[in-house]
């Protein structure tokens, strides 16, 4: 089958179209026809080196696909050959054909395209899983949400707006994104560049009540600023530390406010967790897909022979939303 392989790791120039083995399905696992993935930036860290797939899964990159499923493990039964779904997957979706478990298949609404289908998996769990069933966002309480005009942020936004419309979100974003994000549902856009201490922004807005879930992938540079955000039994969800991963911590505050910090990771929870993940998210976020309440973002959709323009539009930060994939 036709892939995206890497013979050493590194910058975008490492990427190159050739051939694999095709996989096969196990019992409790699908083969997918994959018509389209998307780029998502544990991508960027597993090409440089630095986020190895978990044991047993493929080394070819992807994390999210979206198909028609051509073959069923033995013990599959709840679905069948042709059917159009799309699925996470712990790596391999860079490629024409992709094994999955049955367990964390969506079947894709009629109303959606592979394309979209092809965003929904990785940033729209991940923002459904942080935001809603760790953090417990509320109708009419407020969140934080960081990194304005990615993948997972813009699909927290959209899900947020959908799920809790009377939630208050804050967001931060480079200037070049912000009018957008402001367009999306945001109710306070920051410019993160002129603002780092994004707390008294906040606290004003709240009118010093604080907020009730952070969404941070940046991690050491915003926990003194996240925890000044926070209001009383609020907690912040830690999914990404691109600035670092030690920083200092006011316990005393911690403990009066009644605060919680959680890391949270998607890629390596057991199999069966992450069955049960897809099984709340199609019971709660999946209709608002089919009836086009929310509508997957795509700045562009590349062709599986331009996959180092793909990642250099995501390394450069140029992107809003996401970044597909045509596989087939």
């Amino acid at each position: 089958m036709k892939a995206v392989l890497i013979d050493e790791f590194g910058g975008v120039d490492v990427l190159k179209v050739g051939d694999a083995d095709r996989p096969s399905p196990k019992g409790d696992e699908v083969l997918i026809k994959v018509v389209a993935t998307s780029i998502n930036r544990p991508d960027l860290v597993q090409r440089e080196g630095k986020y190895p797939p978990p044991p047993g899964d493929s080394e070819i990159l992807g994390l999210e696909v979206a198909g028609t499923i051509e073959e069923i493990g033995s013990d599959v039964s709840d679905w069948k050959v042709g059917d159009r779904v799309m699925s996470l997957v712990g790596g391999g979706g860079y490629a024409e054909y992709a094994v999955a478990y049955a367990c964390h298949l969506m079947p894709i609404p009629e109303s959606m395209s592979f394309e979209e289908a092809a965003c929904v998996n990785e940033s729209y769990i991940t923002a459904f899983l942080n935001v809603f069933m760790i953090g417990d966002l509320q109708d009419g309480q407020t969140a934080i949400l960081h990194g304005g005009g990615g993948g997972v942020n813009t699909a927290a936004i959209q899900l947020a707006k959908a799920l809790t419309p009377n939630a208050k979100l804050i967001v931060t974003a480079h200037p070049s994104k912000m009018e957008r994000v402001k367009e999306l549902g945001a109710d306070l856009v920051i410019d993160f560049t002129e603002t780092p201490d994004f707390s008294d922004a906040v606290k004003e807005f709240t009118k010093k009540k604080g907020v009730n879930v952070i969404l941070d992938h940046v991690g050491a540079k915003y926990l003194k600023p996240n925890m000044s955000s926070l209001g009383y039994t609020g907690k912040l969800v830690i999914i990404g530390i691109i600035s670092g991963i030690k920083a200092e911590l006011n316990l005393a505050l911690m403990m009066v406010k009644r605060q919680q910090i959680i890391g949270s990771v998607l890629r390596s929870r057991p199999v069966p967790e992450k069955g049960e993940i897809v099984a709340e998210f199609t019971r709660r976020a999946l209709p608002k897909f089919a009836d086009r309440s929310i509508v997957p973002i795509i700045e562009q959709v590349f062709p599986i022979e331009q996959i180092q323009d793909a990642h250099l539009m995501m390394e450069e930060d140029k992107h809003f939303g996401k970044i597909v994939l045509k596989v087939s």
